[in-house]
């Protein structure tokens, strides 16, 4: 799997018009004939169009300017310059494309729809027979196409997921998500496992698809780029819900939980507004006791598991449809 990139700026450029032709007709019995230059062809637009099967920016190279086809050269004859061949940037669902110049946004790709035109290709140039006049029955000239239009813009994933997991490193979001999805995120014993975001599903029997963002895990201060943290966290400001994952074997559960909601609320106070439950990860390494007495100081929106045991997972996904039907019904 190549680097993982979410922010990018390329270089477009949509085609020029092709030039007009100076022809004139030359028959047997018309060794003068008239003016019969074509039009040059249009050049080429350039579109840009979501496309799941696209995760991520990498293959993009900053240092590379992406054209559209030139419109070719109009001939005798009156034959028309064949326009130029579009050009269709595929990008993941969830990225924002802005005009580097301005600032502006120009369109947010949250679904797969029909491409979007960035660039309109430079028009041809109308050839000598064009500007044939009763007057001027013999132009010597043609006009050249329209350059394209050379823009550089600025491509912003922000990953659609309806789940986000939100927990400090090594607290069990991986193995979560591996377990309740078809993700295969890396997995291991050290904070840091996860260096990007993943993306799983998970489908309930009635076929209902919810799909869940694991980010690197957040340390105190990432919204001020310590850590990680601060590089994902756009990844999953479009989430639905949230899952505060808290290690279980934790000392202060309650002081973790304090730290990852004012990450949050620091850098996007939205994100604190969503639904959420508080998952207790590894419950399989404390006592009963233990967890009885986190559930009691967390609140009610506590659930405690073990992902590596399969234990107790039945709350969390009940946990999920709810949020989720209940977001539906709001929205």
């Amino acid at each position: 799997m190549g680097k993982f990139t979410d922010v990018i700026n390329i270089q477009i450029k949509s085609g020029d018009g092709g030039p007009g032709s100076v022809s004139f007709r030359r028959e047997k019995y018309a060794p003068k004939g008239g003016p019969d230059g074509g039009d040059g062809g249009k050049g080429g637009d350039v579109y840009i169009e979501a496309d799941r099967r696209y995760y991520n920016l990498s293959h993009f190279f900053s240092d590379r300017v992406y054209k559209a086809g030139n419109g070719k050269y109009g001939m005798g004859d009156n034959r028309h310059g064949r326009d130029g061949d579009d050009l269709i940037i595929k990008v993941p669902p969830g990225t924002i494309v802005y005009n580097v110049e301005t600032g502006e946004e120009i369109i947010d790709l949250i679904n797969e729809e029909e491409p979007f035109k960035i660039s309109e290709g430079g028009i041809g140039g109308k050839g000598n027979a064009f500007f044939k006049t009763s007057t001027h029955q013999t132009p010597r000239f043609a006009q050249p196409g329209m350059p394209g239009v050379e823009m550089t813009i600025s491509l912003n994933l922000k990953l659609i997921a309806d789940v986000g997991l939100v927990g400090l490193p090594n607290a069990g979001k991986s193995t979560l998500l591996s377990v309740i999805t078809n993700a295969n995120p890396k997995i291991g014993d050290y904070p840091f496992t996860t260096l990007i975001p993943n993306l799983g599903v998970l489908q309930y029997p009635d076929g209902k698809v919810f799909k869940i963002a694991d980010i690197p895990g957040i340390i105190e201060g990432a919204h001020m780029g310590l850590g990680l943290g601060l590089s994902f966290l756009q990844h999953i400001e479009r989430v639905k819900c949230i899952l505060f994952i808290i290690d279980a074997a934790e000392a202060d559960p309650l002081y973790n939980l304090e730290l990852l909601r004012n990450e949050l609320n620091t850098y996007n106070k939205d994100l604190v507004d969503k639904k959420f439950r508080i998952i207790l990860s590894k419950t399989d390494l404390v006592s009963k006791e233990e967890i009885e007495e986190k559930i009691n100081l967390l609140g009610d929106k506590v659930i405690p598991i073990s992902a590596l045991l399969d234990e107790n997972l039945d709350p969390l996904y009940s946990a999920i449809k709810e949020m989720m039907e209940s977001q539906v019904e709001e929205d």
